[in-house]
């Protein structure tokens, strides 16, 4: 495929960044607040090569490891926190915090709607077979719908909980939008959740915090959440970390996610570093800058495309609280060609056409551009979307504003069609 990018298009672009020139300002402020919060961390826990090494076996005694959970848990707002490599995924950081709080009999509310497709199984929604989830193990769901404007039902939530007291032993809440075109939490909407729960039940407060870390200069444990999960090859690992997760929050919480991890009675006190530290470090100093660039990419995403006629989520001009920008194709031709475009632009597998297919834990077919450093990086610049109406491509990332830039107007070349 040869491709050029129109005067029409470069003239769209600069007309864009014209309208954005406040909304990139505050990109830039907060990113400083945060860079601001991570370097007091470093200070505080007084970083130094020697904690680069690295441990094996048991791992004990991992200075480097203890100051990362330190430096996670302070720069987050939490009492407590653990960064591990062992964590795969945003998934099974979820997981393992889900598993560590619920026991048999409780009942898991999740007050955002149906969660992301990957937990489906982990929970059981909608899979019966003996597979380890938590309704094989005698734990309970249910659900508070969103309201038709997608934000949350705050009288809803309140009736469950005084109806099912002590029972909901944990209330589950998604930060970003995931697969669904509903607006992303703040964490000042968080914290109003949680005062709703305060009022009337003991529960846990869990936050699937994928996606928008260093988007505010709060975190949802700043708010009031028990515990908050994450994956370091989304916005925490600045585009550097190579893998891993992380689990925030107050120090009960963690403590039972961490018997999950490895086993009661040992928790954090394990876990061989292997020489990766340097990059965790690294990689939560990039952070703050990483998911500005991103948020920068993905604003001026929503200027071109709605100036193409799409419907976009957020806005351009609108608050952001995670990286994740929504853009509705309206057909699966348009959708694929998006994701070409995206693909093109990568520095990895540039020459590579995606295709849709049924991906593990999905229900539907999914068509995901991705040509990054590390396998499944969502700092940087990716897209993917379901294969179903109204074809909604899910656009994140952008570890250069530059290289998001040149990915977008590539993008809405092919989208436009006028290159193939």
């Amino acid at each position: 495929m040869q491709c050029q990018i129109s005067k029409r298009t470069l003239q769209l672009a600069s007309e864009a960044e014209t309208a954005l020139k406040d909304r990139f300002a505050e990109f830039d402020r907060i990113a400083f607040d945060g860079t601001r919060r991570v370097l007091s961390a470093f200070r505080n826990h007084r970083v130094s090569e020697t904690m680069f090494s690295g441990t094996t076996g048991y791992g004990y005694d991992d200075t480097g490891r203890e100051a990362l959970d330190s430096i996670y848990a302070e720069v987050f707002g939490a009492e407590s926190a653990f960064v591990r490599t062992s964590i795969v995924n945003g998934t099974h950081a979820l997981t393992i915090g889900l598993f560590g709080l619920l026991r048999p009999g409780d009942i898991l509310l999740s007050v955002t709607g149906k969660p992301y497709d990957t937990l489906s199984e982990v929970i059981g929604i909608e899979d019966d077979n003996q597979n380890g989830s938590l309704k094989n193990f005698g734990v309970c769901y249910r659900q508070v719908d969103l309201l038709p404007d997608g934000t949350v039902d705050l009288p809803s939530i309140r009736k469950v909980l005084t109806e099912q007291g002590n029972s909901v032993r944990v209330v589950f809440l998604q930060r970003s939008k995931g697969y669904s075109n509903r607006p992303s939490l703040s964490c000042e909407e968080i914290g109003r959740i949680v005062s709703v729960v305060r009022a009337c039940s003991s529960a846990f407060v869990m936050v699937d915090n994928c996606y928008g870390e260093f988007t505010q200069e709060l975190e949802p444990t700043a708010a009031g959440a028990d515990l908050i999960a994450g994956s370091l090859i989304k916005n925490p690992g600045g585009g550097i970390a190579e893998t891993g997760g992380y689990l925030a929050g107050t120090k009960k919480a963690v403590e039972l996610a961490s018997y999950r991890l490895t086993a009661p009675g040992i928790g954090t006190e394990v876990g061989p570093t292997l020489g990766l530290s340097r990059s965790l470090f690294k990689g939560f100093f990039y952070a703050p800058h990483s998911v500005a660039q991103a948020l920068k990419t993905a604003a001026l995403a929503a200027y071109i495309f709605e100036s193409l006629g799409c419907s976009v989520s957020p806005r351009w001009n609108e608050p952001r609280f995670d990286i994740i920008q929504t853009i509705q194709c309206g057909s699966a031709e348009k959708l694929c060609a998006f994701c070409e475009g995206i693909q093109y632009a990568s520095p990895v597998d540039a020459f590579v056409r995606p295709v849709p297919w049924a991906m593990p834990g999905y229900q539907d077919q999914v068509i995901m551009a991705a040509g990054a450093f590390t396998q499944g990086s969502s700092i940087e610049l990716s897209a993917d979307g379901p294969l179903r109406p109204p074809y909604t491509a899910f656009l994140q990332g952008g570890l250069t504003y530059e290289s998001g830039k040149y990915g977008i107007l590539l993008a809405s070349e092919l989208f436009s069609g006028r290159f193939a």
